[in-house]
């Protein structure tokens, strides 16, 4: 049998430089599945319907999910796909830790020690409660990373969108701490009304949100692709959802036990400045960029944007090969990959858009690039005289990160 350095040296090879991931699905008990993730209508709870819908997919992940007693061991991790023709698979995080120079490079690794990002498509046919991801420090309570995110809301991807699409974001800039305490404090007594300080944004796809460790926000019903450090914590500050309770538990989910009647300690999981930022939108919200002139990558067949770029720890762009046409991409770090359009070859693998996936089904839809090859250049090839082939392409921190005004990566 293949030892998983084999399985990785060979996959490798066959990609030159480029592994094909397996999909990565992830149920959520708390969420009604918008069904916009392409799975076949009868799998979406086939982990079975005490665990809830599948209404997440995780991609490039070395991250396990935090979903109870419940939780399977390899739950929201990416495997590689290592076989030729036969069934054989190694978990990223595994991979990374025999081989991380190879597929990250010496630089990530010295400085990061891994892969310390992830990102998915969360699709929830309505909203979240307000809830908030821990910072650093308050994350460290619980021996664990703090989480900033950002969303990008996919055109391909949402075809309708679901019941309620806005986002709260933050508080308004005059809420005071005892205002949250109250409702902290109201939390069995039906709605806390803790929604009544905050503003909704309406989603539009194409655009996205920058969210830091701190900041309250109930996503809406967009399908959305979310870069994310790699972390899990989150505490729900919201007690009822349309008629529907939020169970206090999920409020103590990532606060130590001697703290969970501490309300100040609670009121401190908050970023306060940047909650009562009255310029929130302004600072958070996040349009595309071009990564240099659109005239100019047109000519060379492809186009390209920034749709991610405000945070330290990771960042996304969206790819579009024009019909017919064939792009050389380089890039100065590690990447995933995850295509919803079209077909084509990515190097040396075929890669498409599926339509309809069945549950444990491989796809050739994800990918990661490794470090040497995204640095020598990936050829993409557009198989169709027609339809865009698009990618969104998702990227850990860099030793050097530069800001997307400063020229890109």
């Amino acid at each position: 049998m293949a030892t998983d350095r084999q399985k990785i040296e060979t996959a490798l090879n066959k990609g030159n430089g480029v592994l094909r991931l397996v999909p990565c699905w992830v149920p959520r008990s708390f969420c009604i599945p918008g069904k916009r993730l392409k799975l076949h209508p009868n799998d979406y709870y086939a982990f079975g319907g005490h665990r809830g819908g599948i209404d997440e997919r995780w991609f490039a992940s070395t991250t396990k999910a935090d979903n109870g007693p419940e939780t399977l061991p390899d739950e929201g991790l990416s495997y590689i796909e290592a076989g030729n023709g036969v069934p054989a698979k190694v978990l990223l995080k595994d991979a990374i830790e025999l081989c991380g120079n190879e597929l990250l490079g010496p630089e990530v690794m010295k400085k990061f020690g891994g892969w310390v990002m992830y990102s998915k498509f969360f699709d929830n046919q309505e909203p979240l409660p307000f809830h908030v991801h821990q910072t650093d420090e308050r994350a460290a309570d619980v021996g664990r990373k703090g989480k900033p995110e950002a969303y990008y809301f996919p055109k391909q991807l949402n075809n309708h969108g679901g019941w309620f699409p806005y986002t709260f974001f933050g508080l308004h800039p005059k809420t005071a701490k005892e205002d949250i305490r109250r409702c902290l404090t109201s939390w069995d007594q039906g709605d806390n009304g803790i929604l009544d300080l905050s503003r909704a944004y309406r989603l539009r796809p194409g655009t996205g949100w920058d969210v830091p460790p701190g900041v309250l926000h109930a996503p809406g019903s967009l399908l959305t692709y979310e870069p994310q450090r790699a972390s899990d914590v989150f505490a729900m500050f919201q007690s009822l959802v349309w008629e529907v309770y939020t169970p206090k538990e999920l409020l103590f989910k990532d606060v130590p036990k001697e703290r969970r009647d501490d309300l100040d300690y609670l009121v401190s999981i908050l970023d306060w400045e940047l909650n009562v930022d009255p310029y929130f939108y302004e600072n958070r919200f996040m349009a595309p960029k071009p990564v240099k002139p659109v005239e100019e990558m047109r000519a060379e067949g492809y186009e390209e944007s920034w749709i991610v770029y405000k945070s330290e720890w990771f960042s996304a762009k969206e790819l579009t090969v024009l019909p017919g046409r064939t792009a050389v991409i380089r890039d100065d770090g590690p990447y995933g990959a995850i295509v919803i359009q079209g077909k084509g070859k990515l190097g040396a693998l075929d890669i498409e858009s599926p339509a309809m996936i069945r549950f444990g089904q491989m796809t050739q839809d994800e990918v990661f690039v490794t470090a040497n090859a995204a640095k020598a250049g990936v050829k993409l090839t557009n198989a169709s005289d027609a339809d865009p082939l698009v990618l969104l392409k998702h990227f850990g921190p860099r030793p050097q990160q530069l800001a997307p005004a400063a020229g890109g990566r």
